[in-house]
């Protein structure tokens, strides 16, 4: 029954662009939607891959926190901050051959993937500290006091208290890296943004910016209701 319905929307879909758009274009929109969709996700993965263990040793060795270690909370938040304050343009200049030697080639979607990656950990790290140090104290020291472990502590106690914040800046990250896609242009990549440049820029096209935008725009709004519906869910504070 889902296969059957699946097959049934997308083909509902591609019929629709058709009509509306020819099959050229059809092909151009879908194609661009799909891979503003996958760069997006997949760098968001990676981000938070990386970004909620980062998170969670930045809180950790943080001042009163379960395991302080004041010299390597400074050297953490030190590169972090550092990594943030580059702008991405130019980090992604920088950060060229760190893309070559992982996907072995400098431009194109996979390459992207890296630069967008490496942008957003730290970002990433920051707001799941910031989730982290929402949970209530209280709770902590009664995990603490009947002995259980740091990693336990974690995984059990905290992540799950903060899921509901962890969410919330989930669409937040997923958003913030989005609106870095339209500069797969610069080396040579795919989606909606590149189309919105190629056609309404560089062509003079302006109905196809507007809906390539308008696209952008959709693609954002599903993605953070969904966030926001899970992290209202999951929110305890709420039942």
């Amino acid at each position: 029954m889902n296969t059957v319905f699946t097959a049934s929307f997308f083909s509902g879909i591609i019929g629709f662009f058709t009509k509306a758009f020819g099959d050229g274009m059809a092909v151009e929109y879908l194609g661009s939607l799909w891979q503003t969709v996958y760069i997006t996700v997949l760098g968001t993965g990676i981000s938070y891959l990386v970004g909620i263990p980062l998170g969670v040793i930045l809180y950790g060795t943080s001042k009163g926190s379960i395991f302080p270690n004041k010299a390597l909370n400074s050297v953490l938040g030190f590169i972090v901050n550092i990594f943030r304050s580059v702008p991405f343009i130019i980090l992604l200049i920088l950060t060229m051959p760190v893309a070559k030697l992982i996907v072995g080639t400098k431009m194109g979607n996979a390459a992207f993937i890296v630069y967008l990656s490496i942008a957003a950990i730290p970002f990433v790290a920051r707001m799941v500290e910031s989730s982290l140090h929402e949970v209530n104290l209280g709770i902590i020291e009664a995990a603490q006091s009947i002995g259980t472990g740091n990693l336990k502590l974690i995984t059990k106690v905290l992540i799950p208290e903060a899921k509901p914040s962890l969410l919330t800046g989930a669409a937040i990250a997923f958003t913030t890296i989005l609106g870095y896609t339209p500069m797969t242009y610069l080396i040579a990549g795919g989606g909606l943004g590149n189309l919105a440049i190629r056609y309404g820029i560089y062509r003079f096209d302006s109905t196809i910016m507007y809906i390539s935008s308008i696209m952008l725009i959709i693609v954002v709004q599903v993605f953070q209701e969904s966030f926001m519906l899970i992290a209202r869910k999951t929110d305890r504070r709420l039942k």
